[in-house]
């Protein structure tokens, strides 16, 4: 399609996709932003403040180009469960009354669509993952058709090759088939390598038996199954050996790989889990199953990071998803630190001696006898690896696992001064200076022990190959995964992956070993310092999009960090990138924003957070808190760590009249409860840290939040060895004179900002915002204040502490 043929058809196009009468201030102006930069392949990224109505200007956009035959599909990415269901919401708004509604599916993990796996079927020690993979391939075994039904798949290998293939899907048109089928995997079954009466005939054999006394099935999420509620076993006419099996699994064969569900399913053609859920369910189709298929007839597809970012994860939309697909990436900012999260990897010390253990069993059962060497010998060949290789890897993983544990041993006693010492939190432990350039303490013992890189490089084969032997004994292996993160640890570069020893805090209580296992857990982790170059290759096998967020700013530091400019300088193929900024639309007159010039709170000057500790930085925030703490309704109070967020709630409850709430790292259900607490009854104060899950994501909106004070810049731990490879790596991509602000600044203040944006969520709400911490002004020394968006620098002033009382009570007055 030429240019002119889009601009024809989407210049004034988009009105119809829109889900409301009129645009929002600035909205026409982001869709035609993205319309623009979306047809030429390109990327828009935008800042876009609570109110802006970013994410129906996005779908609009997307919807309108896809319309236009720019593109085919859509995908969205979020990290915030809260912002998926906005999604959800605004498709329904934009499908309501649509003669042509966009064909939506909302993404979750297996383990949340699992029927058994919901209601503890599986055995305690098995995942759900790792449980249904192997039902899955038995299943497939057990509904292989005959020599004249098609061409059957040659072993376990590529029994499992097709059944990968079919998590793929492929596009059409979505129309019922038949009355067995809503929608369809695959477009020709005529040369099926499974047999669709077999695998009927083997779910049915999963029913309640009718002279059974216990005619009771497997119920989850409200709705009935057909099958029994135990796993099932097949019959001797389909396997002599009566193995477990997914009747859930058999039945989607039996419909050809197809779905029972369509999108009608779904509010507005909109299918969530709670949709799909219970209908496949009651249908005895695997809901996972059921989701793919649709995955594959979808317009919108809305995901969360790991869809777009994980290895692991990636397959699911990976035979859908590509250069004809334009991206929304929805909390931008969070882009770096989440990626660099998700390509890390850790292996630990129990999983290494797992996979050490795996390896023994299979040489014992090599050396049972002349003819069961023989045996593995062959099937091992199939992947190109010997019993000797095996040995090897055992050895190997033997003698990481002793060195591991000498390892800690020997820094624990160097680094802390006894066990009284040794710190109730997560300990790292770096196997190499942060600073430089240079291998690892591992992979140095390694090679003076022998290990060299050959057999790094067949870690990874080798596990793969001990794993398809051990998968016939149905028990779950670490081979592959293990192998796999060993040979990439020698593979990578030093520059910009960090090696080092993780210490999880976790007390037990009856500690075997040495004597730092009763407080900690043990790992060998490789930290992705530069996830900016994963994340623009990822990009650059997308069609185009929208990255945004509330705060980007500095934008160009955004563009740099993420890969966005070294797509549009790619002289092969260069990307156009946009940029638009669009300020809080609400009335300014309905909040009030404050700078207070408090002496920076930094751990120089403001020293231990304990009680005792008078000093006068403490004293003067004691002040400040007090007096935010005792202004009108709920009051929001963000420190930089838990650790201060802890000594702030303790003065605060002796200080203030109002109940006072204190977070701090706990589970989600805790956090929930606690949220529940402050938006319940009078007002309160609720002390949190900046870094923290109730500063991003949570829609404070109405009368739940009337005051938010950021105390601080939320700066990580700058001593810790990550953080200094990160330091490293950065200085190197991108200057020395720009490390730290790129690494660290910038997270910190994009973090207090996005604190800041709870308050005042709606044009007739009001509420105040309060920086407190004199880098927030111009002039400071280590001023942060360049590093805010331009409505904040114009629109926050500058105070010192003694006239936040009275402002506060002009304002609320």
């Amino acid at each position: 399609m030429s240019d002119a043929d889009v601009d024809g058809e989407t210049g004034g196009a988009w009105r119809e996709r829109f889900g409301f009468d009129e645009p929002y201030e600035n909205q026409a102006d982001a869709i035609e932003a993205a319309i623009d930069v979306g047809r030429e392949n390109g990327y828009l990224a935008m800042e876009g403040a609570c109110g802006t109505g970013k994410t129906m200007a996005a779908l609009t956009a997307a919807a309108t180009l896809c319309d236009a035959g720019v593109y085919e599909n859509v995908l969205v990415v979020t990290p915030v469960k809260q912002q998926l269901q906005q999604f959800v919401d605004d498709l329904r708004t934009m499908n309501a009354g649509s003669d042509d509604p966009l064909r939506s599916v909302a993404l979750v993990g297996k383990r949340d669509l699992c029927p058994y796996g919901r209601e503890d079927v599986f055995p305690a020690d098995a995942s759900t993952h790792d449980r249904c993979e192997d039902l899955r391939e038995t299943t497939a075994e057990l509904v292989e058709a005959g020599d004249d039904h098609g061409e059957s798949p040659n072993g376990r290998a590529a029994t499992a090759a097709s059944r990968e293939a079919g998590d793929e899907g492929s596009r059409h048109d979505g129309a019922e088939i038949d009355d067995l089928t809503a929608i369809r995997t695959d477009e020709d079954t005529e040369d099926a390598w499974w047999d669709p009466v077999k695998a009927r005939d083997l779910a049915k054999s999963a029913r309640p038996g009718r002279e059974s006394i216990d005619q009771s099935t497997l119920e989850t999420a409200g709705a009935s199954s057909p099958y029994v509620p135990v796993q099932p076993s097949a019959d001797a006419e389909f396997d002599e050996d009566e193995p477990l099996f997914c009747p859930f699994e058999a039945d989607w064969y039996g419909r050809n790989r197809g779905s029972p569900i369509d999108f009608s399913a779904g509010e507005e053609h909109v299918v969530t889990s709670r949709d799909l859920l219970p209908a496949a369910v009651e249908a005895g189709t695997c809901p996972h199953r059921v989701q793919s298929v649709l995955l594959g007839a979808a317009d919108v597809i809305v995901g969360n990071y790991n869809h777009l970012f994980d290895p692991q994860s990636r397959p699911l939309i990976e035979g859908v998803v590509g250069e004809d697909t334009f991206v929304i990436v929805d909390e931008a900012h969070r882009i770096e630190e989440r990626v660099r999260d998700l390509l890390s990897e850790r292996v630990g010390r129990h999983t290494l001696r797992r996979a050490r253990n795996d390896l023994s069993d299979l040489l014992a059962r090599a050396n049972a006898s002349e003819g069961a060497k023989e045996e593995l010998a062959a099937h091992l060949a199939d992947f190109d690896v010997t019993v000797g290789d095996v040995k090897r890897t055992r050895d190997f993983y033997d003698d990481v696992a002793a060195w591991l544990t000498g390892e800690v041993s020997e820094r624990l006693a160097t680094e802390f001064d006894g066990e009284r010492d040794w710190p109730e939190r997560d300990v790292e432990l770096p196997l190499r200076d942060p600073d430089v350039d240079e291998p690892d303490d591992l992979t140095r013992w390694a090679e003076r022990e022998g290990y060299t890189g050959d057999l790094w490089r067949r870690l990874r084969t080798v596990g793969t190959a001990v794993e398809d032997v051990l998968d016939e004994e149905d028990r779950t292996t670490v081979c592959e995964a293990v192998g796999s993160v060993f040979t990439n640890w020698w593979e990578r570069d030093h520059a910009t992956h960090f090696r080092e020893i993780e210490l999880e805090h976790a007390p037990k209580e009856a500690p075997t070993g040495d004597p730092w296992e009763a407080q900690y857990t043990a790992g060998l982790v490789t930290y992705n310092c530069m996830p900016g170059e994963a994340v623009r290759d990822v990009f650059a096998g997308l069609g185009g999009g929208v990255l945004m967020s509330a705060t980007l700013e500095p934008i160009d530091v955004f563009r740099e960090v993420v890969g966005l400019d070294a797509l549009a300088d790619d002289p092969d193929d260069p990307r156009p990138v946009a940029e638009r900024s669009y300020d809080l639309p609400f009335p300014e007159g309905n909040r009030a924003s404050w700078t207070v010039a408090a002496e920076a709170f930094t751990a120089r000057n403001r020293g231990a957070p304990t009680s005792e500790n008078t000093n006068a930085t403490r004293e003067e925030y004691r002040y400040v808190l007090r007096t935010l703490a005792r202004s009108h309704g709920n009051v929001l109070v963000c420190m930089p760590n838990y650790r201060e967020a802890a000594w702030a709630g303790d003065y605060l409850e002796e200080a203030v009249e109002k109940e006072v709430l204190v977070d701090a790292s706990s589970s989600d259900e805790e956090t929930e409860r606690l949220k529940r607490a402050f938006f319940r009854g009078p007002g309160k104060v609720l002390v949190t840290s900046t870094r923290g899950t109730l500063t991003e994501g949570v829609d404070y909106d109405g009368e739940k939040l009337h005051c938010c004070a950021v105390v601080g810049v939320p700066l990580v731990n700058v001593a810790s060895p990550r953080i200094r490879a990160v330091k490293r790596a950065y200085a190197d991509a991108f200057g020395e004179e720009n490390a730290f602000e790129y690494a660290l600044t910038v997270p910190a203040v994009r973090r207090s900002r996005q604190a800041i944006g709870r308050v005042v969520r709606g044009r007739d709400e009001r509420g105040v915002r309060v920086f407190v911490d004199e880098r927030y002004t111009a002039d400071a020394p280590r001023s942060v204040h360049d590093y805010l968006g331009d409505e904040e620098r114009a629109e926050f002033v500058w105070m010192t502490p003694e006239f936040l009382g009275p402002q506060l009570d002009g304002f609320w007055g």
